[in-house]
């Protein structure tokens, strides 16, 4: 009898593990490179719609990931981003942001900072984990997983064309406006 009691919650713990490994395996699996196609998605929006990514074939699209609605990053990098739309827009480029947070909070979002385009909502993690941008986050011995700020710049043909990952905010609208002329010409 002690021995079952010994030997099956070391069997759970490995389990757990195991299970903890596999998804990490997961997530590394569905890395994304440049000439890859782009995964496709539906998932509510901002605009009250669904926004489909199916929906925007034949277009330049900007899709953007970022940790969280209104945090010092996010907002920096969702106004840059709002700053350069006008002349991303007459290029046909529609740039799409991505988080978990909810539309109420994507709505404060956006009339906070008068953002100018939609933001997807995608509380499951789903499109998240189609573009592989999961990363480990560490706080008070604590893992957890958190979204990696990454970037993808997909073509009128819903080929990847570049991929930012682990983006620096400060000039990154520059990189992708530059990027998306050189796509567009």
């Amino acid at each position: 009898m002690r021995s079952k009691a010994i030997v099956l919650p070391m069997l759970v713990a490995g389990l757990a593990v195991w299970a903890a490994g596999a998804k990490e395996k997961n997530m590394a699996e569905k890395t994304l490179a440049v000439g890859m196609k782009a995964p496709g998605f539906t998932a509510p929006s901002s605009t009250g719609k669904e926004i489909s990514l199916d929906g925007f074939k034949g277009k330049i699209i900007v899709l953007y990931f970022y940790p969280k609605d209104d945090t010092p990053g996010c907002t920096k990098e969702a106004c840059s981003f709002r700053d350069v739309n006008g002349e991303l827009q007459k290029m046909g480029v529609v740039v799409l942001g991505v988080s978990k947070d909810s539309l109420k909070s994507h709505e404060k979002f956006i009339e906070k900072y008068r953002l100018n385009f939609p933001l997807i909502s995608d509380p499951e993690g789903k499109i998240i984990s189609a573009y592989g941008v999961w990363k480990k986050n560490s706080m008070f011995g604590k893992t957890a997983l958190g979204v990696n700020r990454s970037t993808f710049l997909i073509g009128p043909d819903g080929v990847i064309r570049e991929i930012w990952r682990g983006v620096k905010v400060e000039g990154h609208d520059a990189q992708v406006l530059d990027a998306a002329k050189k796509l567009e010409s």
